[in-house]
């Protein structure tokens, strides 16, 4: 008899056992032994107590339970989209004076346990709050005409200047690869973790160049080499051509095919920034193409790399059947940057003057503003075109 059952049959038997008189106390305590295998004065002590009391928790009391601490600690999680604990714990002291201006001053003590807290008690606090989420779809089609003349990078650990940036495109399909939608086309530095996104309809070539122009003009370094997959966005004669045309060419390399390692640093961004901003929806409508590019280069671009730190893997040694990793403190793409000695001091002059003018919770306002337009037209398509 599992516990379930046994909490059934004592819930069942408590309150006749509570009524009965001594002699038929004597028999039910009996068939409860028998059934249940309880030590007598055990279960004598069970009957007698409440079916809903709950045992005190042993230990000291914790000294993250106070309402306040709780609200400002969630308000802050949220508003960083859910961050890990480990780099939760670097946010907060970026987030929290913004917190205190939004939302108005803490106590002393409140702000000092916000700043004192460990990464596994941020897990302790948050753990009832913990989300899961599905996965999407695969949308790479490979690009035959030039892998030939395109060379494999499998190998990143030599990149220690910003410009070398890895790319690639997340199809905002739904259930279904059929059909026109949009992509998101994801570009992300190897040494600084800075990302940009831009929406484009149906990946086709001149559109991807186009906006990988534009996140070109809009990065603080400049662009040395570009590694991406096997998909025909890339591996086509117009990227070749934008990249080999300039007094500098730019390095243009490609992963090994289903190896989604090779291209590590920006396949992990797809959950980060498009899937965690957009979701698995379907997004048919190109007119939605220009209202998401202004929430990717502008809100976002600004709220992710300003204000949400990022951790890089330092090591990875083998130890028998398994692994230990070492990381390095996080730290925001903003911050990586402005350690950067190979950025220029007028571009991080540009940056330091932006930044100082932030605040993460206005942009996360602005963020949520342009979401509820872009979903309210999401969801008119979708009503139209059910009803044709």
């Amino acid at each position: 008899m599992g516990h379930k059952e046994k909490h059934a049959y004592r819930q069942a038997i408590q309150e006749r056992y509570q009524k009965a008189s001594r002699k038929d106390k004597k028999h039910i305590l009996d068939e409860f032994c028998a059934v249940c295998r309880y030590n007598r004065k055990y279960a004598i002590r069970l009957l007698h107590q409440s079916l809903w009391c709950r045992k005190r928790k042993r230990g000291r009391k914790s000294h993250y339970s106070d309402p306040v601490f709780l609200k400002a600690i969630l308000g802050i999680w949220r508003a960083t989209d859910f961050m890990c604990s480990y780099r939760l714990k670097a946010a907060i002291p970026l987030w929290l004076p913004f917190y205190e201006q939004s939302f108005g001053r803490l106590a002393a003590e409140v702000h000092d346990k916000l700043l004192a807290i460990s990464r596994p008690t941020l897990d302790r606090v948050l753990k009832p709050l913990r989300a899961r989420y599905r996965k999407g779809l695969s949308g790479t089609k490979p690009g035959s005409m030039l892998r030939n003349q395109i060379p494999i990078r499998t190998d990143n650990w030599d990149i220690t200047r910003p410009g070398f940036m890895e790319a690639d495109t997340v199809a905002h399909c739904g259930n279904s690869l059929a059909g026109d939608f949009v992509w998101s086309l994801i570009m992300t530095d190897i040494h600084t973790a800075w990302t940009e996104c831009r929406a484009v309809w149906n990946k086709g070539a001149d559109d991807v160049v186009g906006q990988v122009k534009d996140i070109e003009h809009n990065l603080p370094f400049e662009l040395f080499g570009f590694d991406c997959d096997n998909g025909s966005e890339f591996l086509n004669y117009h990227l070749v051509r934008y990249f080999a045309d300039r007094k500098k060419p730019v390095g243009l390399t490609r992963s090994r095919p289903y190896k989604k390692n090779d291209n590590a640093h920006v396949e992990q961004k797809n959950w980060a920034h498009p899937r965690h901003l957009l979701g698995y929806d379907r997004i048919n409508n190109p007119a939605l193409v220009p209202l998401i590019n202004d929430l990717y280069a502008n809100q976002w671009s600004l709220y992710q790399n300003h204000f949400c730190p990022s951790v890089k893997l330092l090591s990875k040694t083998r130890i028998g059947s398994r692994y230990r990793k070492a990381y390095d403190d996080p730290l925001t793409p903003f911050q990586r940057v402005m350690n950067s000695p190979d950025v220029s001091q007028e571009k991080k002059m540009q940056l330091s003057k932006i930044h100082t003018e932030l605040n993460p919770f206005s942009l996360k306002d602005a963020i949520e503003r342009k979401l509820k337009a872009i979903f309210k037209q999401v969801l008119v398509t979708s009503f139209v075109r059910r009803r044709l």
